[in-house]
């Protein structure tokens, strides 16, 4: 009995002390978030062209013999001087990066990154999107999707390379452009829309746990989670769903008319090659073999645009990519086709 007792004040001061360690946290946060002035964020760019040459200089280097590295870093040095002199003539590729979660987070970033980009780019320029995601909410996503038809409305080529996915919302961005490269087992499609309610009626009624829930309109709340569902709420959401797949389905067809959509907006998704043959993107490439095949011909930039989290954002970010990873894993291990070892 006193061993439980002293097991029990150890356990209270413990999480006495987290309590206070977190409200420590909380009082520091908050007067870092007031004492910090409002950062709109900052625009990176990085010369793509020059980085490939740095790799080809270092491996040039590595592979020379020691007398031979004097003459090799000479050559260098005045092959970086006549870049610097180049032709401001040659066109422009204007790379943006974009990886969606559920909300498409990232459209914030991404907004900004095609103003600056628009803002600069010339006749003849183009924009290359390296897209990837699984898709989410449907109104974060057309946001998203109105951000790339920024572009195509200014007269700018824009191409899209899926390396990995772009499916759902992420295919929903996609069709905005153009021209549309995917790797060969890269996933695509998925054009349908889906809603998962879970509702615990039954499990609190067996606990005698009434839930009022009061609206004024007739389809104000359809479907709830602690409330008992009727059939007619059941098919007002239904409806719904219906209704946001019919915009999708005109929205992907209004930018890629060849498609036969009736056939590709089953929300089925299908690897590059059979997208290739669907007409769901235009040729099969990964986004470094396109770039690296511009580089000839073109100055390429990669932009990134930056802002600074505050401490509780990082550690949030942090606690979401671990869960995502573990979601994912898990996803992956029990619903992926398994290739044959």
């Amino acid at each position: 009995m006193g061993l439980a007792a002293e097991y029990a004040l150890f356990l209270a001061k413990a999480f006495t002390l987290l309590l206070a360690f977190a409200a420590c946290l909380g009082v520091i946060a908050a007067f870092a978030r007031k004492s910090r002035l409002p950062d709109r964020g900052r625009l990176e760019v990085r010369d793509f062209n020059a980085g490939v040459e740095d790799l080809g200089d270092t491996l040039d280097l590595a592979l020379a013999s020691p007398k031979a590295r004097r003459s090799i870093r000479r050559a260098q040095r005045r092959s970086q001087k006549q870049a610097k002199q180049s032709d401001d003539s040659r066109r422009r590729i204007f790379v943006l990066d974009f990886h969606g979660d559920l909300r498409a987070s990232a459209v914030d970033q991404l907004r900004e990154e095609i103003t600056a980009a628009l803002l600069r780019a010339r006749s003849g320029d183009e924009i290359v999107v390296r897209l990837e995601s699984g898709g989410g909410m449907v109104h974060a996503y057309g946001l998203a999707a109105s951000q790339l038809d920024r572009i195509v409305k200014a007269g700018i080529p824009l191409t899209v390379c899926v390396d990995k996915v772009a499916a759902s919302g992420g295919y929903m961005m996609a069709c905005v452009a153009g021209n549309i490269l995917a790797a060969p087992f890269a996933v695509l499609g998925s054009i349908g829309v889906m809603a998962q309610i879970p509702n615990v009626h039954r499990l609190l009624k067996r606990h005698d746990i009434d839930v009022e829930l009061l609206t004024a309109g007739e389809y104000k709340r359809t479907l709830t989670v602690l409330g008992e569902n009727a059939p007619a709420g059941r098919e007002k959401f239904q409806r719904d769903l219906d209704a946001t797949h019919e915009l999708f389905k005109d929205h992907v067809a209004a930018h890629r008319p060849q498609l036969d959509i009736e056939t590709i907006a089953t929300g089925e998704v299908w690897f590059g090659t059979q997208a290739l043959a669907l007409g769901l993107v235009d040729k099969l490439a990964t986004s470094d073999e396109y770039l690296g095949a511009q580089l000839a011909t073109a100055d390429i930039y990669e932009l990134s645009y930056v802002t600074d989290k505050t401490l509780l954002e990082r550690l949030g970010i942090t606690v979401e990519m671990r869960l995502a990873q573990r979601l994912r894993s898990w996803w992956d291990g029990a619903r992926e086709p398994q290739l044959p070892v």
